[in-house]
């Protein structure tokens, strides 16, 4: 779900790309957006994409499966322009965003000037900034607890 859509109900073209971008990571991954549920090193598939690209080994994010019959150089390169088109897809800001028909043209190898991603959406581990073991009120007024769906 596109950041526009979650937090203001904003809906358009570009949360559509943002869903094409976020499908297109889980494919050349082979994980589920939601499998980084309490993993250490990123919130989601997005923001661990973004971490392999800013420390140049976007090739960790890539399946195995994929990476065992897709060898060759040629191949090398459609895979690295599905990555950067998905995270151009996943940028927090829509208007960053390629639209759907210029993403076509780059994964058609039409378009070849990429532009630089920005940081996605979602990329952020909330940080707690009190002990939630304890689950002691702060203000003696109120318990909350913190469970999941």
């Amino acid at each position: 779900m596109s950041p526009e859509y979650a937090m203001q109900g904003q809906f358009s073209e570009k949360s559509d790309v943002f869903s094409f971008g976020v499908l297109l990571l889980e494919i050349v991954s082979g994980r589920r957006n939601t499998s980084f549920y309490n993993n250490q090193y990123a919130l989601s598939l997005l923001g661990y994409a973004w971490k392999l690209w800013n420390e140049g080994n976007i090739w960790s994010l890539v399946d195995n499966v994929i990476l065992e019959f897709e060898s060759d150089s040629k191949n090398e390169k459609k895979i690295r322009r599905c990555i950067h088109v998905g995270l151009l897809c996943v940028q927090e800001n829509a208007k960053d965003r390629p639209t759907i028909s210029t993403v076509v043209s780059i994964l058609n190898s039409e378009i070849s000037n990429l532009d630089t991603p920005k940081q996605p959406a979602f990329t952020q581990t909330p940080q707690i900034t009190h002990d939630v073991e304890n689950k002691v009120s702060l203000n003696d007024v109120t318990l909350t607890s913190f469970d999941g769906r």
